[in-house]
């Protein structure tokens, strides 16, 4: 049984406050292989005060030298992208084939360089000198589903923007965020720069979210936890950026390739086991072309193949845990019970694994807008696909969530497809499969959150906007 019993503060690994820990699960197995420290409303405190104290140097480096360093950053952890996948595949369950684990939280640094770089801190507005500034010390608060490019999005715009970081990763996937620290101190990122402490939302989350020594809050998660962090927070009048839960819709028009939606809509929901905020679990499909579709997407769904994570030929893992499990399979009878029809997988776990949190890959179609499974966010490898008559129907549909985090456009001809994305309420449109990048920026609408990760707009949420009057021609 591991421990992992330090916490990283101050530029070194440290006793815990707090004497509490937590047991990880491997989701394959059901069985523990280590426990993790849980911290105390005292180790935040250790955190901040690091955290406020390399502000005052940090914030006032060049943009050369934070490039540097997060050039370093990204050098230590090539070095250690093995052990950092490895930590994931065992602690979350996602394949070892599932190198996007780690090779977009590696592009998050990247792009951090990249956009610094072109960004230019002060500019004139008429006779007025508009600066941007760092913040100041930024709470870090991450889920357990994409634990290390979640996390690294958020770090590569806090230090190519100046901050200090305060970390908490989910206790569900501690280990490759410690393997992370690793590398930052391998990097040589200034003692104070980077602190993490392990613990739970209800304790470490919130000592982050109303701490008055910390400016801003990043957070990633569920939209009922977001509602705490934005409570705890509002004391404070700290900025908070979240990145909330979604329900997207792949609207698939007439004129669309139907295979090629299959594929992608099978490949996409299904990856990382479905546990993806923007995973498009909605399809929506014209009347008169669901049977042929079907047929698409069941040839599609065969190929899945779920199993052990450490294998090189599983595409689909466990999730992450039992209570993520049970949720799943209660959304799946759900489904059943409210009379839509189970194209492909169903309750319960695929043959031949009778141990480990697997669920089949499931597919429902005659849903209609209304039914739970159309509604709430499942967060597993459950589809549905509805039925529209006209194009009005489908935006409709669409947009007829509490969520607005992504959306999915197939269609032959762009220019209408352009017109139907610019109607959909979501922070991101994917056109016929388009790859994500980290450029382009990442949010939701409505209940999907505030503010934005990535590229400029993520590096401005960790940026404080000063106007300076009169100073000019000085």
């Amino acid at each position: 049984m591991k421990q992992f019993d330090k916490f990283y503060i101050d530029g070194r690994w440290c006793e815990p406050v707090g004497k509490e820990s937590f047991e990880l699960i491997d989701p394959a197995t059901e069985l523990p292989y280590g426990r993790v420290a849980l911290g105390a409303r005292e180790d935040v405190d250790r955190a901040v005060a690091a955290a406020r104290k390399a502000f005052e140097s940090f914030s006032q480096t060049q943009k050369e030298q934070r490039i540097e360093l997060l050039q370093n950053v990204v050098e230590e952890f090539i070095r250690r992208q093995d052990d950092l996948m490895s930590a994931v595949t065992q602690e979350m369950g996602a394949p070892a084939a599932l190198t996007a684990q780690t090779g977009t939280a590696l592009q998050a640094f990247r792009q951090a360089i990249i956009t610094l770089g072109d960004y230019s801190f002060e500019q004139m507005m008429a006779d007025n000198i508009v600066r941007r500034e760092p913040i100041g010390v930024c709470g870090l608060i991450s889920a357990w589903n994409w634990p290390l490019q979640l996390l690294c999005t958020k770090l590569g715009s806090a230090l190519a923007a100046g901050c200090t970081v305060v970390v908490k990763p989910s206790e569900y996937t501690p280990v490759s965020a410690l393997v992370l620290a690793e590398v930052f101190d391998a990097a040589g990122v200034p003692p104070g720069v980077f602190n993490l402490v392990n613990g739970d939302g209800p304790t470490v989350g919130e000592a982050i979210s109303r701490h008055r020594g910390i400016d801003m809050v990043s957070f990633t998660g569920s939209t009922r936890a977001g509602v705490l962090v934005a409570q705890a927070a509002a004391d404070t009048v700290k900025r908070v950026c979240q990145e909330l839960g979604g329900k997207s819709a792949n609207i698939i028009l007439p004129d669309a390739d139907l295979e090629a939606a299959a594929r992608f809509n099978v490949t996409r929901g299904f990856s990382n086991t479905g546990q993806s905020c923007h995973s498009p679990t909605r399809i929506l499909v014209r009347d008169g072309q669901l049977e042929t579709f079907l047929n698409f997407v069941r040839r599609e769904a065969e190929k899945v193949r779920v199993g052990n994570p450490q294998d090189a030929n599983t595409t689909m893992g466990p999730v992450v845990n039992r209570a993520q499990f049970d949720r799943i399979q209660s959304y799946i009878e759900k489904g059943v019970q409210e009379g839509a029809r189970l194209i492909f997988g169903g309750p319960g776990r695929p043959e031949r694994l009778d141990r480990g949190y697997f669920i089949r890959p499931t597919v429902f179609a005659d849903v209609t807008p209304d039914m739970t499974i159309a509604q709430e966010e499942i967060f597993g490898p459950v589809l549905s696909v509805i039925t529209y008559r006209d194009i009005d129907e489908a935006i409709q549909i669409a947009n007829g969530t509490c969520y607005g985090l992504g959306g999915y456009i197939f269609a032959g001809d762009l220019q209408a497809a352009r017109k139907v994305g610019e109607r959909m309420q979501a922070g991101r449109i994917f056109l016929n499969g388009a790859p994500s990048n980290n450029v382009a920026p990442m949010g939701g609408y409505k209940q999907s959150g505030n503010g934005r990760e990535m590229g400029v707009f993520g590096l401005e949420e960790y940026l404080e906007v000063k106007a300076m009057i009169g100073f000019a021609s000085s």
